[in-house]
């Protein structure tokens, strides 16, 4: 059974940081991207960032406009984890995050595996 399960959830000041990880399970990932969605209150769910494999244990990582320079994206070399490190936090950035794997995960198509979410709370 595969599994995504992340953690580092929680309530933080605006400009403060959290980090969050999501570690898979059930299956190989390496050759898989990984990466992380978010959801609003009453919105669409938004692509935040993936990890595409490049080969030799490496992967780049890719990170959407709206929180590209605050936050940053990383994965494991066993491929079987990733993690999302958030910084300068803004109130509009609470939303559950989403951990998510998949072929070519983006802002487009329907990720294969999805982990159960954490919610981060960002108070003004």
């Amino acid at each position: 059974q595969v599994q995504l399960v992340e953690s580092g959830g929680g309530l933080v000041q605006a400009g403060g940081s959290l980090r969050l990880s999501c570690a898979a399970s059930g299956r190989t990932f390496s050759t898989y991207d990984m990466g992380w969605f978010r959801q609003a209150p009453g919105k669409e769910r938004e692509f935040v960032g993936t990890t595409r494999w490049r080969g030799a244990g490496t992967y780049y990582g890719y990170l959407a406009d709206s929180v590209k320079g605050r936050f940053t994206i990383s994965r494991n070399n066993a491929g079987n984890s990733v993690d999302l490190q958030l910084k300068r936090l803004k109130p509009e950035d609470t939303a559950v995050y989403y951990c998510a794997g998949g072929d070519g995960l983006g802002p487009t198509g329907e990720p294969d595996y999805w982990g159960q979410g954490t919610q981060v709370t960002v108070s003004s």
